[in-house]
């Protein structure tokens, strides 16, 4: 956000402030009057001048007042993230069409929201291979999070296909899927289903299936109740963690999680 935009926004915020304040002297009035007559359009002219006049002089509270604004903002929206983690565990968690890599019966779960398509995904997956290698008590889940457009929505389609008929090989095939170099599409995610040992009758056949669309339309529903709009983001026990931050960032949550049961101790 600019420097223009944030200081109209708080000034904006400060106006309603001063006019809101003109608004509570005209219910008390000079004289204490009780009749809620509105002050003089001259009154009000006054406040506001007063309040423009400090603003001019001390900018920097614009800028105070838009972290304050922002602040409140992001502490809504986590108790909305930790209302739905609550509320739809099992489907975050537990889906049975999501894939799991590392211990599947871990005590601790990352669900990773992921894109085929998505270049800080291919880094992140490094970040998950060293993780699920170094505790073997971590479980994670994939799940599958098409939004980079027709080829990523195909070739997911192409990997749940692949995941319900050969559901022990889908961590290699999400590797190597996820590691292809370039564009990914529904060609170079058959081919690989096809090299790795599916029957390709039966994968077009399994590509049909209309829950493979239900499973995406649920996972978008909860993304957007996870305010999550792109990709990696995970949910770790609270705690919705956007984008590729990192092993060592998502490793200290989960060290978190096992000492407190919470991301934040």
């Amino acid at each position: 956000m600019t420097f223009r935009r944030l200081t109209a926004r708080a000034a904006g915020a400060a106006m309603l402030f001063a006019a809101t304040m003109a608004g509570t002297t005209a219910l008390t009035g000079p004289a204490g009057a009780a009749d809620g007559a509105a002050i003089s359009e001259e009154t009000r002219g006054q406040i506001e001048q007063i309040m423009r006049d400090y603003l001019l002089a001390n900018p920097e509270i614009l800028v105070e007042m838009q972290a304050s604004l922002e602040k409140r903002q992001e502490e809504l929206q986590q108790a909305r993230q930790r209302a739905t983690i609550s509320s739809a565990a099992d489907e975050i968690f537990n889906a049975e069409y999501d894939g799991v890599v590392g211990n599947p019966d871990g005590k601790v779960t990352i669900v990773e929201f992921f894109d085929y398509n998505c270049s800080f995904c291919k880094r992140a997956m490094e970040d998950m291979d060293a993780m699920v290698s170094a505790d073997s008590d971590l479980r994670f889940v994939l799940k599958e999070f098409p939004i980079l457009g027709e080829d990523s929505h195909k070739a997911h389609i192409v990997s749940q296909a692949f995941r319900a008929l050969a559901p022990e090989k889908y961590g290699a095939y999400h590797r190597q899927l996820l590691a292809t170099r370039g564009r990914v599409d529904e060609n170079r995610a058959i081919s690989l289903a096809i090299s790795m040992g599916a029957d390709e009758a039966a994968l077009h056949e399994e590509m049909k299936n209309p829950e493979i669309e239900q499973h995406f339309r649920t996972t978008y529903s909860l993304a957007n109740d996870l305010a999550i709009t792109g990709t990696p983001s995970y949910v770790i026990a609270d705690e919705v963690v956007f984008g590729a931050l990192g092993q060592a960032v998502l490793a200290k949550k989960v060290a978190n999680v096992r000492a407190c049961q919470s991301t934040t101790c």
